[in-house]
């Protein structure tokens, strides 16, 4: 799925592919910081119009305390590669980008598109130790920080609480007890497990790598070699076999599909992302909850509804945790000092704003200031959730879940960064390799060890493209 949706705030497609290694670097007419005039250009992946009339909002209060003039765009993520490529070349870039995944950043950065010198500034003044570590470990090569880290999404594993307690079962923590509860739970005409299958989306990528992870599978090692052909990646290329194909729906699943299968009550588990909060409580009409107990009472599912957030799998023995982080990045012909005062704000006065638009997918990971270190992860609690009926999001779920979700994004983990391969990440998000093995695999065209060698051998391609 590459049209641009809320629910799937994800890595670019065809970032490597649109980008051209090497092109934007030498077709871009302009290299240096852009001439001080007090007025810079944004590009917002959040652009769905209720996201930039708020973003709007946001900049008024900003131009109007500056005086610096904001020119805002909102891009779709989908074409998102082909504008940079397009502005590189023409020598035309934007001063900032809100909103960009960590395989994007990663990928602009290695074509040599990123000031990093502002974000450093930034984040040196108002102070490392108030955002969440590992948001600055990801958007971080060595010393270099390629962004200011904004705010996080998980990837969640959802499930019935009342069907595993009729049923016996404890919480689908490890790759056992969700076997266990896949295969029992599933029955003619109900599903035990809804996951993605679809191989032309990065929804799929993101669903397996968030069970390959829990098994210690890495797309590639220390030695940056490809490894998804090692006995833990096998592992999980069986597991998520089973659950989607032996007790999954027929045919390819899809970001929409899971989601209608597990709202309908058809399915007692589901791989998706924090985004899902909002309509599982009942708070948009345009995916309301529609299981029979739903009709009484809209809030039903979110209040008979678990979620794992990290993961074990059989060959590891630390749990572990899919997400994805975004980022405020400039340019390397941005406006110096208006960029800095820009992402400043969106970082301080009009931070609550920003992730207030959905907070269900938008954890702050900046969680206050050095005088108040707990004042964003606060009002990220208290912040409204929904489109069409908001409520606190502390008055819909419990202090637990929330702060459930603010602690894992301490634990989110991610394919490729850690072993400073970003680049790879961005072009398998284009090239989706593994979706391509995991569709072959669940539709019985190959077996999930032909899916890892598979997967294996387009990615080492892929690497070895990017030389």
């Amino acid at each position: 799925m590459r049209t641009r949706t809320r629910w799937s705030r994800t890595t670019a497609a065809g970032v490597t592919a649109a980008l051209g290694i090497g092109l934007l670097t030498s077709c871009s007419g302009s290299t240096g910081p852009g001439t001080p005039d007090r007025e810079i250009t944004v590009w917002s992946q959040e652009n769905l119009p209720d996201r930039v009339a708020a973003t709007q909002k946001i900049i008024d209060g900003f131009e109007k305390k500056t005086g610096v003039t904001v020119h805002l765009v909102g891009v779709d993520e989908g074409q998102m590669p082909q504008l940079i490529m397009a502005a590189a070349a023409s020598g035309h870039l934007p001063d900032v980008i809100g909103a960009a995944p960590l395989g994007q950043t990663w990928q602009m950065y290695s074509n040599g598109l990123l000031n990093t010198d502002i974000p450093r500034q930034i984040v040196k003044k108002l102070g490392a130790g108030t955002f969440n570590k590992n948001a600055l470990d990801l958007t971080t090569d060595k010393a270099v920080n390629l962004g200011v880290p904004s705010d996080a999404w998980l990837q969640l594993l959802v499930y019935r609480k009342d069907d595993f307690a009729k049923a016996g079962l404890g919480t689908p923590d490890t790759y056992g007890k969700l076997l266990k509860a896949a295969k029992k739970l599933t029955t003619k005409g109900h599903d035990g497990m809804s996951a993605a299958t679809d191989p032309s989306d990065v929804f799929t990528s993101q669903s397996f790598e968030s069970l390959a992870l829990a098994d210690g599978c890495q797309m590639v090692d220390a030695r940056h070699e490809v490894a998804l052909d090692s006995p833990q990646c096998r592992t999980a290329f069986d597991t998520y076999d089973k659950l989607a194909r032996e007790y999954g729906a027929p045919g390819t699943q899809t970001v929409d599909s899971t989601r209608a299968t597990y709202f309908a009550g058809r399915s007692s588990m589901m791989i998706w992302s924090s985004f899902l909060l909002d309509e599982l409580a009942g708070l948009r009409k345009d995916a309301l909850p529609s299981c029979k107990q739903c009709g009484d009472d809209r809030r039903y599912l979110s209040d008979h509804t678990g979620i794992v957030s990290a993961l074990k799998g059989t060959d590891s023995d630390r749990a572990a945790q899919f997400g994805e982080v975004t980022s405020w990045v400039t340019t390397k012909t941005a406006e110096t000092d208006a960029s800095r005062q820009f992402i400043e704000y969106m970082m301080g006065s009009g931070y609550e704003s920003w992730f207030g638009m959905a907070p269900e997918g938008k954890i702050p990971v900046r969680r206050g200031t050095a005088q108040d270190p707990g004042k964003y992860l606060a009002a990220w609690r208290h912040s409204k959730l929904g489109v069409d009926d908001r409520k606190p999001l502390d008055e819909v779920y419990s202090p637990a879940l929330l702060r459930q979700l603010a602690d894992g994004v301490g634990n989110i983990r991610r394919w490729g960064i850690e072993q400073g391969e970003g680049a790879l990440v961005g072009a398998t998000n284009g090239d989706l390799p593994v979706p391509k093995a995991v569709g072959a695999m669940t539709g019985g065209q190959t077996s999930p060890g032909q899916a890892a060698q598979e997967a294996q051998d387009e990615v080492a391609a892929l690497k070895k493209s990017l030389q």
